[in-house]
């Protein structure tokens, strides 16, 4: 039976979060992350600090790359309004399987901010991951959730969700509004 994650942290805004966001342009966005071998202390003070800083910046999931670390870990909260719920954190996280049914989304991202576009993904999905104790987890996810997940797993390995936008001409639109390039694109091969 999965366990949720004991890190609670306030679901506020901090006046100075602990981690700084990396933008979209910043190679550290394009690399793969590394697997974490053992969950520490030190692992558990990145997940706290991730979710201060992905409070801070009123997002619902933060990748560890987004934040300059090279980790196979991301945090999730799709719940801000209630205290009670606790986030979950996911290392080293593989998705086993995918619904056939796919749905359309509209998502943004805290390292590309004012951007929102359409993104096709399956709409729901098994994962195996870590919890904060290092104790393996299998669950499956659905709606937003699943959406968040799939969507911060992709930063695991250099994608971000504006690589899987499909309509060109509203990507090239609102990354220029935003003042971003569009040549920072780089096509999703699946």
């Amino acid at each position: 039976m999965p366990t949720q994650a004991p890190i609670l942290v306030e679901k506020t805004k901090l006046e100075k979060p602990p981690l700084s966001l990396h933008y979209l342009g910043d190679r550290v966005l394009r690399q793969n992350a590394k697997r974490i071998s053992r969950v520490d202390e030190s692992i558990r003070k990145l997940a706290k600090e991730m979710l201060q800083s992905m409070y801070s910046a009123d997002g619902i999931g933060l990748a560890a790359p987004q934040v300059g670390v090279n980790k196979q870990i991301l945090v999730v909260d799709c719940n801000l309004n209630d205290p009670t719920t606790p986030p979950l954190i996911l290392i080293n996280p593989t998705i086993h399987k995918v619904s056939r049914e796919i749905a359309i989304g509209e998502e943004g991202c805290l390292s590309i901010p004012g951007v929102y576009l359409d993104v096709k993904r399956p709409a729901a999905i098994e994962v195996s991951y870590k919890d904060d104790r290092g104790r393996p987890q299998r669950r499956t996810f659905d709606g937003l959730p699943a959406r968040a997940i799939q969507h911060e797993m992709d930063h695991l390995h250099g994608i971000l969700f504006v690589d899987r936008v499909e309509n060109e001409f509203e990507l090239t639109e609102q990354l220029a509004k935003h003042g971003f390039s569009v040549n920072t694109v780089r096509r999703a091969k699946n």
